[in-house]
């Protein structure tokens, strides 16, 4: 089997955030969104992150880009430390990993028309003369189903799927080879998420894009993804092929989330797991395995003890104490 090669390689990834005390003599307290995570991505691979809502997906995928500083751990792109890179040493960086965010109207700038959102980050990371970075815009409109009149309007003149279109154009603008997609089709309709969806796979196709895709909704990342990682609570619980996870999930956390996912064929009825109680506060994690205070497996180790990452078979991690060998 050919050996695939590592694009990024995150090491024991932490990123906290200090709360604001009421008084000096208050405790100083943490909120730690993402605890103690390493995982490898895979040149033009698709890696899917699910997770509740707090479990940590968006804050894992800001730090990797420094959009928010890592507290500590390491991160290598293509081999290279870049967690501790700044100013000039870090920008060269920026034009090969670029991300897509969730809202698309918000992440537009209102004032400024569609040519000129995607063309600034030319302007600023590449060396193109301004015919050649207006050729550009219109490419690139173009690759994302968008017509050339688009780039004298204003981002408000256009529909939540077509303002995502220039998103991902403004994505494409400066070469990149790694995109972090934070929720992209989450805020659109269901009948245009197929259709960004499928973009974005043609998109990766043709420009051989690694992709690291942020959801919660597991049908969509079914769909668009090679792997998947199972987030809990700022910690990988799971990760496997997707073929291999979604037919045999092995946590109880991922059992639960694919149980949740609406039935099509009545015919092959699947009982809900419910999940007891809320999801801990990231101020105050549970001690051992983060997922014991709602696991229906419990076991007295799991309040001691953290589960490392064992491999269960070629395709599939677990970090659970039901599979201790």
């Amino acid at each position: 089997m050919t050996k695939k090669e590592v694009l990024l390689e995150i090491n024991h990834l932490k990123t906290y955030f200090p709360v604001k005390r009421k008084s000096m003599k208050e405790e100083k307290k943490v909120v730690k969104a993402v605890d103690d995570v390493s995982i490898e991505i895979y040149r033009g691979e698709t890696l899917g992150i699910v997770g509740e809502s707090g479990s940590g997906k968006s804050t894992f995928g800001r730090a990797i880009l420094k959009l928010v500083e890592p507290t500590e751990g390491e991160i290598l792109y293509k081999g290279q430390q870049i967690q501790h890179l700044k100013g000039n040493k870090l920008q060269k960086y920026r034009n090969q990993m670029q991300m897509i965010f969730q809202d698309p109207f918000s992440s537009l700038n209102p004032r400024m028309k569609v040519g000129a959102i995607i063309e600034e980050p030319m302007a600023l990371q590449l060396t193109l003369t301004k015919e050649q970075r207006k050729k550009r815009v219109k490419e690139l409109l173009q690759k994302v189903g968008l017509s050339e009149d688009t780039m004298h309007k204003f981002p408000h003149e256009f529909s939540g799927g077509q303002r995502q279109r220039i998103g991902i154009a403004r994505a494409l603008a400066v070469n990149p080879e790694f995109i972090i997609a934070d929720e992209p089709v989450s805020a659109l309709d269901v009948s245009v998420q197929s259709q960004v969806l499928n973009l974005l796979m043609d998109l990766q196709d043709e420009f051989h894009l690694t992709y690291l895709f942020i959801s919660h909704d597991l049908s969509v990342v079914k769909h668009i993804s090679d792997r998947v990682a199972v987030l809990y609570l700022g910690r990988i619980v799971e990760i496997g092929t997707k073929n291999e996870l979604y037919a045999n999930p092995l946590h109880p956390y991922t059992k639960a989330l694919l149980s949740a996912i609406p039935i099509v064929n009545f015919d092959e009825p699947k009982q809900a797991i419910p999940l007891q109680g809320e999801l801990p506060s990231p101020m105050n994690p549970p001690v051992g395995c983060v997922f014991h205070t709602r696991c229906p497996f419990v076991m007295e180790k799991c309040h001691q003890v953290r589960p490392t990452m064992e491999e269960m078979n070629e395709h599939q991690r677990v970090a659970c104490f039901l599979y201790d060998k």
